[in-house]
């Protein structure tokens, strides 16, 4: 069963009807000890980082999380879910992440280094750059293209968390990972048959208990 993270600031109707077309089960609670009898867990998130920190924290699931991660148990990030997955951003004031990987949130520019004018928020359709093509959740996906919405974006100099990239006027991460933490930036609940085969794989994964990299 997959648990997903209910703390006010997801697209948790989209994210449950998605699995339940792919037959998956789940619970859709705030309740850490209800959450805690998943396999697997899901944090979605639309918003501000700071706001989502701060909730988080509030309702006191920030110590969940990261024990789940710790016990070696599978997580995906999705949107500012993935964000939240990292060391921090400076959305709103430089504010802390869950620090699973390493890397800041940065605020798209708005022009790009041949000083070419952009439009923020990235919105929209983008094709997907493999990284590690045979990485197993990469498993019956192709390059295809999936729905991106932020106006943040993870800047990281571990190239080996890259799973998939795509290009935005420059390398947008769009799927990371390491061990039993996964994410994407995109919306793989709103990027039609990529996005399905992806949230299928980290089922079978969680079905299967195991991490993401073995």
């Amino acid at each position: 069963m997959i648990g997903i993270i209910d703390y006010g600031m997801g697209n948790l109707h989209s994210v449950s009807k998605a699995l339940e077309r792919l037959d998956l089960s789940y619970v859709l609670t705030e309740d850490t000890e209800e959450l805690a009898k998943a396999d697997g867990l899901i944090l979605p998130g639309v918003g501000s980082f700071h706001d989502a920190m701060n909730i988080l924290k509030e309702k006191k699931q920030v110590d969940f999380i990261k024990q789940w991660v710790a016990d070696g148990k599978p997580l995906l990030g999705i949107c500012l879910g993935m964000q939240l997955l990292f060391d921090g951003s400076e959305e709103n004031g430089d504010t802390e992440g869950l620090g699973f990987l390493p890397g800041y949130a940065r605020l798209f520019p708005g022009k790009s280094e041949k000083d070419v004018s952009y439009k923020v928020p990235h919105m929209g359709w983008n094709k997907l750059q493999f990284k590690q093509p045979d990485h197993a959740m990469l498993t019956n996906i192709e390059e295809g293209h999936v729905y991106f919405v932020h106006s943040y974006v993870m800047r990281t100099d571990a190239k080996d968390i890259l799973l998939a990239t795509a290009d935005y006027f420059g390398e947008v991460p769009a799927i990371v990972g390491k061990k039993n933490v996964i994410g994407t930036q995109f919306h793989p609940e709103k990027s039609s048959r990529i996005g399905m085969q992806l949230l299928e794989n980290f089922g079978k994964m969680v079905a299967e208990g195991r991490n993401i990299n073995e």
